[in-house]
C-alpha cells in the first residue's frame, strides 16, 4: 500500500507527458547558430528541457540577459514552425491520466513552456480533453518559474486542500516549484532527470513509469487494462 494519495494531479509537460527532445534541441541548435555556436551532440542540449529558456542559454552558454532574450526569439522561429510537432507521447502516459480522470481525479498541467504553446502541444497530441487547465508561462518569460506557474495554476483552478494536491515531473524544477507552494511532488524518471537531481530537490516520491503514478490516486498498484 501507499502510505499517500492524492485527488489533485498537476504535470509538468515536457519529460513528463511528451518527449519533446527532438523538436527543443533542433531549435536551440537553430537559436545558437545565430551567434555561431554549432553544436552536434544533441544530447548536450537535454538541459534545456525543462527549466525557462532565458535561465538555461544565460547557465550553459553564458548569455546575458539581453542576449538570452534575442535566443529565445530565435528558438521560436524553428519551434514555432517545426519543433513543436516533434513529439511523442511517453507509452503508458495517456492510460495513465485516463484512468485518473474517470477515477474522479482533478488533472491540470503546469508547465515553464509558454502557455499558448502548451496548449497546442496538448491539442496535437489529443490529450487536452483529459486536462481542467492547462497553467503555463507568459510569452514575455513572466511567470517564468515553475514555482510562478504552480502558484498561477493553483490560483486558476481555486485549489485550495494541498496536502491532497501533488506535483509530477521529471526535473528539480517541479520539485523546488512544489515546494515552494506548499506541494508534495512525485519525480518521474522516464523523462530528461536523474534519480539523483529528484533526490537531492527533495522528491518525496519516484517512479519509473506513468502507470506507477496511479498507486498515489488509490493507495496500491493500479493496472489500467
Amino acid at each position: 500500500m501507499c502510505d499517500k494519495t492524492y485527488d489533485t494531479f498537476l504535470f509538468d509537460l515536457d519529460g513528463t507527458i511528451v518527449d519533446s527532445s527532438v523538436g527543443i534541441t533542433d531549435s536551440v541548435m537553430y537559436a545558437l547558430k545565430r551567434y555561431g555556436i554549432v553544436e552536434t551532440d544533441r544530447t548536450k542540449l537535454y538541459s534545456f528541457i525543462g527549466p525557462p529558456l532565458t535561465e538555461s542559454f544565460g547557465k550553459y552558454y553564458s548569455f546575458s540577459p539581453e542576449r538570452a532574450a534575442e535566443a529565445v526569439e530565435a528558438y521560436r522561429e524553428h519551434y514555432q514552425e517545426k519543433g513543436i510537432y516533434e513529439i511523442e507521447v511517453y507509452e503508458g502516459f495517456e492510460d495513465t491520466i485516463k484512468h485518473l480522470k474517470e477515477n474522479g481525479k482533478k488533472l491540470v498541467v503546469a508547465t515553464s513552456k509558454p502557455e499558448v504553446f502548451a496548449r497546442k502541444v496538448l491539442d496535437y497530441c489529443g490529450l487536452a480533453q483529459y486536462f481542467g487547465y492547462i497553467a503555463g508561462a507568459e510569452l514575455d518569460e513572466s511567470r517564468g518559474t515553475k514555482a510562478a506557474v504552480i502558484e498561477y495554476a493553483l490560483a486558476s483552478c481555486r485549489i485550495r486542500h494541498k496536502s491532497r494536491t501533488v506535483m509530477v515531473g521529471d526535473r528539480e524544477h517541479d520539485v523546488i516549484g512544489a515546494k515552494k507552494n506548499g506541494l508534495d511532488c512525485i519525480g518521474v524518471l522516464y523523462g530528461f532527470g536523474s534519480r539523483k537531481e529528484l533526490e537531492d530537490a527533495g522528491a518525496d516520491h519516484i517512479v519509473s513509469r506513468p502507470e506507477d503514478i496511479l498507486k498515489y490516486a488509490h493507495g496500491a498498484a493500479v493496472t489500467t487494462e
